[in-house]
């Protein structure tokens, strides 16, 4: 639950990002703004020379001059209203781009902890929808000030023909005023709704397309879409809370405009029986009437910024969430010795790992088993800093990752996934990854030590082949996930239960080639197979969030509670040799 304070620091940044945005497309802006004014100004003038040419054609005097005005005005009030929809159109196409690209780089720079926050589907439905309404905003801030002068200067233009026209129409002011205060309260409070909806319902689907699998082997697919649609009637309400909002603003307006206009015509006609203004000055009176009751131009820019203000709210609460810091320590030489002080971290209320000590000497190889939930993935995560503890430090040569600049850390570290992200046009940009500069021997060298070169030579475009193009499975895809690790190089390798999806034989030879990387590499292995902790220098074994013993396979193996971790009956001691 969110407090005043996350409320607070989500406005704020919510504000910092549209003064932002407004800046990046401040040229346009001001253009938009001028080109909106001048237009309103062509409109004020408009009103004024249909009188004038009305009064000179009924006197039978020449007119040409001021019809030739009317015409000129509105040819003008064509080619501004033309120019004002393309910088519209522009603004916001560089507004959102460049709040996409601003929100995506935050979310990066926070890690894996921005999903754990708002989930993956949530964060595609920010920064795709609510990026579009909150870039809306610059472009309808530089013509609200046009939308506002049209009112304004219809008013005036009234009290210039005669004051009594102004005061008739200031007469119902108030009422127009609540009403628009009305509608920007109403629409930005329904609008956060619908969008909250909006994204519990995106990550629902993303949850729900993830697990297509599992949903479908367990014919649960009418539930699981009951799950997925289970915000759509909060959706639905919140819609049709935002349109009764903008109907009854429209509804009022229709109520309360035409009265006025009624009455400043009225007046206009008792004054033209008493000589006080001429046929013309009524029918301009009649047009600066419609101008400054034109409220409903106000209620739709007044609700698009309700809406957009939701949406930037939306996105100040990702831009609130903490970027990862980085130090400015450099890492010095040394054999990529890993240490864990007093490390503590907690996750949905309940601490995982609890004061885990444990070092790794550089140059060994260190497999962490346990069973599951016992903490395997989030120690091998604070290992390399893709999170960070809640208490303690992780420390590689001596130094506190957290000191480490970013790029020194990712060159000292690097990673396989179980279920590794292939990123990059190509299998070859996909193994490269990372990399400063790509190395066609280097990403081969890497790919044969993975066992992967023979299946990507056999593809239709070798190497060049696109991901999305490059039939595998999963023991393929994990095996082009350690070829990016070994191309990576660095002094600590970090295996989080990468080798899960290959049969006995691959791993063996993987493994073989793994631990005969050089003595300037330390390895840490999250392992769920017995064969593969048995390769290793030393075994850490995790249980209730603590380091139970640290040791070698065999020498744990003779404890039945260790070898129950693999799933081996309590008499089962052989395995010891495995």
């Amino acid at each position: 639950m969110s407090t005043r304070a996350d409320d607070d620091a989500a406005a704020g940044h919510a504000r910092a990002l549209l003064r932002t945005a407004t800046r990046y497309s401040g040229p346009r802006c001001a253009a938009l703004c001028l080109v909106s004014m001048a237009a309103t100004g062509a409109g004020l003038l408009l009103p004024t020379a249909l009188g004038r040419a009305l009064d000179l054609l009924l006197a039978q005097a020449p007119a040409t001059r001021w019809v030739l005005s009317c015409a000129a005005l509105v040819l003008l009030l064509a080619l501004l209203d033309a120019a004002q929809t393309v910088l519209t159109g522009t603004v916001d196409a560089r507004s959102t781009a460049w709040l996409r690209r601003r929100l995506t780089g935050h979310v990066l720079g926070v890690g894996p902890r921005a999903a754990d926050c708002f989930g993956s589907g949530d964060l595609v439905a920010r920064l795709v929808g609510n990026a579009a309404e909150a870039g809306t905003t610059p472009a309808a801030r530089a013509a609200l000030l046009a939308a506002l002068a049209g009112p304004v200067g219809g008013v005036v233009a009234l009290g210039l023909i005669d004051w009594w026209l102004a005061a008739v129409f200031l007469a119902g002011a108030p009422v127009l005023t609540f009403l628009l205060r009305a509608v920007a309260r109403d629409t930005t409070e329904s609008a956060g709704r619908y969008q909250r909806a909006q994204g519990r319902i995106a990550a629902a689907l993303a949850e729900a397309v993830e697990g297509v699998r599992t949903v479908r082997a367990a014919g649960t697919q009418d539930r699981e879409t009951a799950r997925v649609l289970g915000p759509l009637p909060e959706l639905s309400r919140a819609g049709h809370r935002m349109w009764r909002v903008q109907g009854r603003a429209a509804a009022q307006a229709v109520a309360v405009a035409p009265l006025l206009h009624l009455g400043v015509v009225a007046v206009a006609g008792v004054l033209l029986t008493r000589d006080r203004l001429s046929v013309g000055d009524v029918l301009a009176a009649s047009r600066y009437a419609v101008l400054a009751t034109g409220v409903g131009v106000l209620v739709g820019r007044l609700a698009g910024l309700a809406r957009a203000r939701a949406a930037a709210r939306r996105l100040g609460e990702v831009e609130a969430e903490p970027a990862t810091a980085f130090g400015a320590r450099p890492l010095p030489d040394g054999p990529g010795r890993l240490e864990l002080r007093g490390v503590t971290a907690r996750r949905g209320g309940r601490a995982v790992l609890d004061g885990v000590d444990l070092v790794v000497p550089g140059g060994t190889t260190l497999a962490v088993v346990g069973r599951s939930g016992a903490g395997k993935s989030l120690l091998a995560a604070l290992a390399g800093r893709l999170a960070d503890p809640d208490a303690g430090e992780v420390l590689l040569d001596g130094v506190p990752l957290r000191e480490l600049p970013h790029d020194d850390l990712r060159r000292a570290v690097g990673y396989a996934f179980a279920r590794p992200a292939l990123l990059g046009g190509t299998v070859e940009q996909a193994i490269g990854l990372g990399l400063p500069s790509s190395s066609p021997g280097r990403i081969r060298k890497a790919a044969r030590a993975a066992l992967a070169d023979d299946f990507v030579r056999r593809l239709p475009g070798g190497y060049a082949t696109p991901v999305a193009d490059a039939p595998r499975s999963g023991g393929e895809s994990q095996r082009l996930g350690l070829a990016r690790a070994f191309a990576h190089g660095g002094r600590l390798l970090i295996l989080d239960d990468a080798l899960s999806s290959l049969d006995t034989v691959t791993e063996r030879r993987i493994t073989d080639a793994l631990l005969g990387d050089g003595p300037g590499t330390t390895r840490l292995l999250v392992a769920h197979r017995s064969a593969t902790a048995a390769c290793a220098d030393a075994v850490a074994w995790l249980d209730g969030g603590r380091v139970r013993a640290v040791g070698r396979h065999e020498e744990l193996w003779r404890l039945a509670e260790y070898r129950a971790v693999f799933g081996e009956p309590a008499g089962a001691v052989s395995g010891a040799e495995t």
